[in-house]
């Protein structure tokens, strides 16, 4: 079954929580990659690979908030719901489920789609982010552990920002199967 893949409601999601945590989902010391899950999420992406930790991409509902804070019970999510590597290279290769095509220009992008930082150019991606508009072919967008809104999409103003940054861009595909 064809699924269509919601870029506003994937927006409008990172333009809602951008600032704060869903009290629906656990929330991370480094949040960027769960909150980009989450918005792909809210554009309809199907979830995959469940309960393999290492395929697919995928949370339960599993965890919850206890008295003192979450608690989070072992294998609720899979490593790329979460961890910015992890799901650059669950897109680099997704067949099926949430899929993406990875492009080489920042002006190929359009709202709902994401963004790896490799801050340090060495391989390892350090930070992802989601699309949320685009003006005269330049992104810019939303993001968690240091929230931010409307941002340009090159971070040349963040303290993480490197002479060697490297930028990994990847359009979602408009329908999943």
């Amino acid at each position: 079954m064809a699924i269509r893949y919601d870029r506003e409601a994937a927006v409008r999601y990172a333009e809602t929580w951008w600032n704060s945590f869903n009290p629906n989902y656990p929330v991370f010391s480094v949040d960027c990659t769960n909150f980009v899950s989450q918005a792909l999420r809210a554009g309809g992406a199907p979830m995959t690979g469940y309960p393999d930790r290492g395929k697919g991409w995928w949370i339960t509902d599993g965890w919850k908030a206890g008295a003192r804070g979450y608690h989070y019970p072992r294998e609720t999510w899979s490593y790329s719901w979460a961890v910015s590597h992890s799901l650059r290279w669950y897109l680099e290769g997704a067949k099926t489920g949430l899929t993406a095509k990875r492009v080489y220009s920042p002006s190929e992008l359009e709202p709902g789609d994401v963004i790896f930082y490799d801050f340090q150019g060495n391989g390892v991606i350090d930070h992802s982010v989601i699309v949320t508009s685009v003006f005269d072919g330049i992104p810019y967008v939303h993001a968690h552990t240091g929230p931010s809104a409307n941002r340009h999409y090159d971070y040349s103003d963040s303290y993480a920002y490197t002479p060697n940054i490297q930028y990994y861009f990847y359009k979602i595909d408009d329908i999943f199967y």
